[in-house]
């Protein structure tokens, strides 16, 4: 259904102009609304799923169900808009015309604020010389903020490089090849120019744009320093206390750094193969304009490198990279969050949350693992072949569990009745692993998540991590599955009992 709801009375003066944001659920636009409500502003969101936003603590937000290609949900959600955030990009998703999807979506985009009277649209986009780059991605990038303006609306286009924040993609894709390979042979284009800019600068002309508006056309902002991608990675391992060497040569396939980016960090193929083939483009600042116009000032890469690793210390991540991304409903998803590698599952269970929490609460111990116990149990005599303890510990109750309790080799390290079980491994391996369990109501019954988390320690625990996912495959989706089964049964048996 399409339309405009306000979870609540507005905070900000309503006589103030309404703002739209695109791409509410992304890196930047869910780090953009909060600082706009701190700044007074009037904010609708548009979002093809609200209820992934319903979590935010964004007090006064108007959302709006729609899709930049679907005219007439734009048109509600454009209704009474002065000035509108476009955020929004197909890159990543599973589309092989990435840039032609971009296209058709911002000229349907630009009809529709045509036709709504929006007096402006603000747009972020990448930098390069249009001109005389090879990169779907950067082309893209152009054509879409072309686009945005063909119809007549005013567009105030920001052209950025590669953005250091915590979560980002590329920063991203450069810490986890910095963490992860102390010796890296890489492509030629680590020697490619970038002018890298923390993402609090992008946010600061994002916002500060809404207090000029008679300022458009294109502004091109950076941070203070001009470097290559391999003095990025080398700034990174120096702040991290990390000694890397890195040797750059020619790759005769350049589908071998895409591939090689995709195994290594946890941004997918789809993602790293435009991210990859754009960083063959010098990205740097040739008008400076916009330290004119706008009071930013922006920070070394340094000083957005020490900011980022803060946030990642403090576990303190607004949104990533994969934040717009849509999780599947039923299935495995492969990824990384925060660092952490990850293997989760889904499942839709005709059963209440509370009976679907006592049933993965009943794992281990005499009872077993309904998945694979055999490879559960060479798990363990491995574990105790190099010393640990294995599952010989079993557990304190057959069906209760509080936090600190040994199950097998797992410990219970969190437990929220009714919603979450996170185990944490005391096994012998190179990284620390988590097996989470979590259910939420769902309809007339529940929705079941269940995650390995690991965290590598160096390239041993890197290959652990892949070494294992051929077993995971015998493991995880059976465990699952099993779960939904018994909860479901249980519920059976209690309706037959009455």
């Amino acid at each position: 259904m399409n339309g405009v709801q306000a979870p609540g009375a507005l905070l900000e003066d309503p006589g103030r102009p309404l703002v739209l944001v695109t791409g509410a659920t992304g890196y930047i636009g869910g780090r953009l609304i909060p600082r706009l409500l701190a700044a007074g502003h009037r904010v609708r969101c548009l979002s093809r799923n609200p209820q992934r936003l319903a979590g935010r603590p964004w007090p006064g937000v108007e959302f709006a169900r729609g899709d930049v290609s679907d005219p007439a949900s734009l048109e509600a959600a454009l209704a009474g808009v002065a000035q509108a955030y476009y955020l929004v990009h197909a890159m990543g998703e599973d589309s092989p015309d990435f840039r032609g999807r971009d296209l058709r979506q911002a000229q349907t985009f630009a009809e529709a604020a045509a036709k709504a009277g929006v007096r402006r649209i603000i747009y972020l986009g990448g930098l390069g010389d249009a001109t005389g780059h090879r990169s779907d991605h950067l082309a893209s990038r152009h054509e879409v903020g072309t686009a945005l303006g063909s119809l007549g609306v005013p567009v105030l286009e920001f052209r950025a490089a590669v953005i250091v924040g915590s979560g980002s993609a590329s920063f991203e894709m450069i810490r986890h090849l910095t963490e992860r390979l102390p010796i890296m042979i890489t492509p030629r284009w680590v020697n490619t120019r970038c002018q890298p800019i923390g993402v609090r600068d992008v946010l600061a002309y994002l916002i500060e744009a809404l207090e000029h508006p008679e300022v458009n056309g294109i502004f091109e902002i950076g941070g203070q320093d001009v470097l290559d991608y391999r003095s990025m990675m080398l700034g990174y391992a120096e702040a991290r206390g990390l000694r890397r060497l890195i040797l750059p040569m020619n790759v005769p396939l350049p589908v071998l750094s895409v591939l090689w980016v995709d195994l290594v960090t946890p941004i997918p193929l789809q993602l790293a193969g435009p991210l990859v083939e754009g960083m063959g483009t010098e990205v740097v600042v040739r008008d400076a304009r916009a330290l004119e116009v706008f009071r930013v000032q922006p920070l070394s890469y340094r000083e957005a490198l020490a900011l980022a690793l803060q946030r990642l210390d403090e576990d303190a991540v607004e949104t990533t990279w994969a934040s717009s991304l849509s999780g599947e409903p039923e299935g495995r998803e492969l990824g990384s969050h925060e660092g952490m590698l990850l293997e989760r599952h889904h499942r839709h269970v005709k059963a209440p949350p509370q009976v679907v929490f006592d049933t993965f609460c009943a794992l281990g111990g005499e009872s077993g693992w309904p998945a694979g116990n055999w490879l559960w149990q060479i798990r363990g005599f491995l574990d105790r072949a190099l010393g640990g303890m294995g599952m010989r510990r079993g557990r304190r109750h057959p069906t209760r569990l509080r936090a600190g309790d040994p199950v097998d080799f797992w410990r219970v390290e969190a437990l929220e009745p009714d919603h979450l079980l996170r185990l944490r491994a005391e096994m012998r391996i190179s990284g620390n692993a988590w097996l989470q369990f979590m259910v939420k109501p769902e309809g007339p019954g529940s929705r079941l998540e269940q995650t390995a988390f690991f965290e590598p320690h160096g390239l041993l625990g890197l290959l652990y991590w892949y070494a294992s996912l051929p077993f995971h495959i015998l493991v995880f989706p059976v465990l699952i599955r099993t779960l939904k089964q018994r909860a479901e049964a249980a519920v059976g048996e209690s309706r037959q009992g009455r």
